[in-house]
């Protein structure tokens, strides 16, 4: 197939308001990512994902789209996007940009014209509306809100959102249709046939301008109902449509999911799952809730912390259930994201990042590194809401959302415009990284993902294309890649013992506090350790 190149992706995740800026207004733009690129391509990351790049009032950060066919004006063009995509090619590096498929802006014109007619549009509804609202008590994301907006316009009755009140639910059709609820339209009415070819229009556009693929927010949520089986598989189904036009017309483009494609049987539609921060698997590895927690999080103990109390028997059950249909399936790991707090949160701190940072890179996952992890950026607590960055009283989006950190500058090299007019204000620490003081230090995080990346790169059984077999489940979390190579991180701060056969007589690749023994490793606390074997010594 045409898109084998992203079993061996690793992807840069850019937040593009806070990454660089080239005009002074405070805010991160296009030429300003141009402008770094070199940075990015000395990581040795080859594809780049964009949170949403498209025209909006930025409700929800861009996550409601007024125009998928045009770049956000304080981003630039869409010529600029092309030079982009041009000048990361010329690099090695791959562009994908994030697409809002459920859902858009208020502003939307599609919108805008529903909301000022007298009545439902001729050529079929683009979004749900109702004139009386529906016996059912529904809520949505944000705890309390309801589902339901009264229409602001001539359009009597209300519209169904997704998330904010901005960000009116496309139509894609309903699974149950009862008789009191004429509103709902079948999944091949005309207005959800509207919007599955409006996917495609869509999809062309960038394709065409030379773009990589799409990571897709909220995949799984188009057709409604979708808390039911029937639900989720009408959504897939609509997918493997898309999938199957893109396999003639566009054969290397990706398609990956937010979160983990349901297993409805059949060919996936998507190229990957996604183990996102927000996904139980990989919170129960990382995240100490210092963000805050979502509605569908629980609190527990993170494995990858220095107290040593968690477990990888969440994270090692999601992975092997995700791979049971598909022991091939690529499953996309990420350091952070722009919706949860960064690796070095709380009282993480970077010393600890060498273990995290090791297994990401080796597990087998395709890694997805969050700007600014490569250098140790710290997550913020209490920072202002931004652009919908606080979509509960307990849960706060800006702390990972702050600008990168170039250089010991003004505004730490994001912009030369005043503090009082960036996006969100810079880590006032003066000990904050940067990448012009890490550039060159062989002890710095920097240094060590690029080492990470490049023994990946350079030793297959690293990769996405190589078994996995878990020789330890605790401290040490130790396992076997391609029955060569042994992988051995300490997460927390007490040194931990192995007693293995594979570690006999194993060469370290890289290494930090680990020391081979008689039987096995000691691993100091936060050690870590990629260690190389003859074959036969390391099944053991």
């Amino acid at each position: 197939m045409g898109r084998d190149w992203f079993a061996d992706a690793v992807l840069y995740e850019i937040y593009p308001q806070s990454f660089a800026d080239a005009n002074a207004d405070g805010v991160g733009d296009l030429h300003g990512v141009i402008a770094r690129l070199d940075h990015i391509a000395s990581l040795g990351v080859n594809l780049i994902w964009f949170n949403p790049c498209f025209a909006s009032p930025f409700a929800d950060a861009g996550y409601d789209v007024a125009d998928y066919l045009a770049i956000a004006p304080r981003y630039g063009t869409n010529d600029d996007m092309v030079a982009l995509v041009a000048a990361a090619k010329e690099r090695g590096i791959r562009v994908m940009l994030d697409l809002v498929a459920g859902h858009t802006s208020i502003e939307h014109a599609w919108f805008q014209r529903e909301l000022n007619a007298d009545g439902p549009d001729p050529d079929g509804d683009r979004y749900i509306w109702c004139e009386e609202l529906p016996d059912r008590a529904w809520t949505r994301d944000i705890p309390g809100t309801p589902a339901w907006v009264r229409s602001p316009g001539r359009r009597k009755g209300y519209y169904l959102k997704n998330f904010y009140d901005e960000q009116p639910a496309l139509n894609f059709g309903w699974v149950r249709r009862p008789g009191d609820e004429s509103w709902r339209d079948a999944v091949d009415a005309p207005g959800p046939r509207r919007n599955r070819q409006a996917l495609r229009d869509i999809l062309a556009f960038w394709l065409d301008r030379g773009v990589a693929g799409f990571r897709v927010d909220m995949a799984f949520s188009l057709v409604k109902d979708e808390q039911l089986d029937e639900g989720l598989a009408q959504t897939v189904e609509l997918w493997r449509e898309i999938r199957e036009w893109l396999n003639t017309a566009y054969p290397d483009a990706v398609l990956i999911p937010e979160g983990s494609e349901p297993r409805t049987g059949g060919p996936f539609a998507f190229d990957a799952d996604f183990f996102l921060v927000i996904h139980e698997a990989h919170s129960s590895l990382f995240d100490n809730h210092y963000a805050g927690l979502l509605p569908f999080h629980e609190p527990g103990e993170p494995f990858f912390a220095a107290e040593g109390q968690g477990t990888t028997r969440t994270f090692l059950d999601a992975w092997d259930t995700a791979r049971l249909a598909d022991p091939d399936r690529l499953i996309v790991m990420s350091t952070a994201d722009h919706d949860f707090n960064r690796l070095c949160c709380g009282p993480r701190t970077a010393e600890q990042l060498g273990a995290a940072l090791t297994f990401l890179f080796t597990w087998g996952s395709v890694p997805c590194l969050y700007y600014g992890d490569e250098i140790g950026m710290r997550y913020l607590p209490d920072l202002p809401d931004v652009e919908g960055s606080i979509c509960n009283p307990a849960y706060n989006r800006s702390g990972c959302r702050t600008p990168m950190q170039w250089d010991a500058g003004p505004n730490a090299g994001f912009s030369t415009a005043g503090a009082s007019q960036l996006y969100l204000p810079v880590d006032p620490s003066p000990e904050r990284p940067t990448v012009a003081a890490q550039d060159t230090d062989t002890s710095s995080t920097l240094h060590l993902v690029r080492e990470l990346i490049a023994l990946r790169r350079a030793v297959p059984a690293l990769g996405t294309r190589a078994g996995t077999r878990v020789i330890s489940e605790g401290y040490p979390f130790a396992y076997v890649r391609g029955e060569s190579h042994l992988i051995v991180v300490n997460p927390r701060r007490e040194p931990a013992t192995l007693v293995a056969p594979e570690a006999a007589g194993a060469t370290a690749l890289l290494s930090s506090g680990v020391s081979v023994t008689e039987d096995g490793l000691v691993v100091a606390g936060f050690g870590y350790g990629i260690l190389a074997g003859e074959p036969a010594r390391v099944r053991g």
